[in-house]
């Protein structure tokens, strides 16, 4: 027995006068999708970021931050080797080692993955990782409490732009309890960076013009 048709009444499909029912599979071309806003807006901050670029501004960043949102006593830092125009962290990491703090870069695991975290102490060689990335090539592995985290645009909501791979979008969600702090050129603010559900939001971004403590727009 033939299976009922699903437009009783008709052989070909449904009547004329039938209502259009959207597939819910099919994206509507009118409206963007959050990859096509994503890319666009990683397009424009890349522009911006190197229009923004300056070497002095990595001391600035590392002079506000001792100042006004310190790493509490203790903690181990989680900080990252900067890559083209991002803002330079390593004068903070420098003095941060020096007073004592422990010191860990990231190692960029296989796509899909969070990031890892090893040992590194200033003026220790560093082996080339994946996707551009410099990571310590042995050491102890470790556990950030207060981490740096790099960007390609923020926003005041603490929406953070990052490269497309979602690691530190993996990452921070399985480190409870540790602080995360953006850092950027203040170049690379954006009205509303584009964001998923999964995207992490940021609590505080710091650039060469200060903390910004981040909340929601409007």
């Amino acid at each position: 027995m033939a299976a009922p048709h699903p437009f009783p009444g008709s052989a070909a499909g449904p009547p004329a006068d039938a209502p259009s029912i959207p597939d819910p599979g099919i994206p509507d071309p009118g409206i963007p999708d959050l990859h096509s806003l994503k890319a666009g807006a990683r397009r424009a901050a890349l522009a911006a970021r190197a229009a923004a670029a300056d070497p002095a501004h990595g001391a600035r960043l590392a002079a506000h931050v001792l100042r006004e949102a310190p790493p509490p006593a203790g903690a181990v830092i989680g900080g990252f080797w900067p890559m083209g125009d991002e803002i330079d962290p390593r004068p903070l990491l420098e003095v941060l080692a020096a007073r004592g703090y422990a010191i860990a870069l990231p190692v960029t695991p296989p796509r899909g993955q969070p990031l890892g975290f090893r040992r590194w102490r200033p003026g220790e060689a560093l082996a080339r990782g994946p996707l551009g990335t410099r990571q310590p090539a042995a050491g102890e592995a470790m556990r950030p409490d207060w981490l740096l985290v790099p960007l390609l645009a923020f926003d005041r909501a603490g929406r953070r732009l990052g490269y497309g791979g979602g690691y530190y979008d993996r990452t921070l969600p399985l480190l409870p309890g540790a602080v995360p702090l953006g850092v950027a050129h203040a170049g690379q603010e954006m009205a509303e960076v584009p964001a998923g559900p999964e995207d992490f939001r940021l609590p505080r971004i710091a650039t060469e013009r200060g903390i910004v403590t981040c909340g929601e727009i409007g």
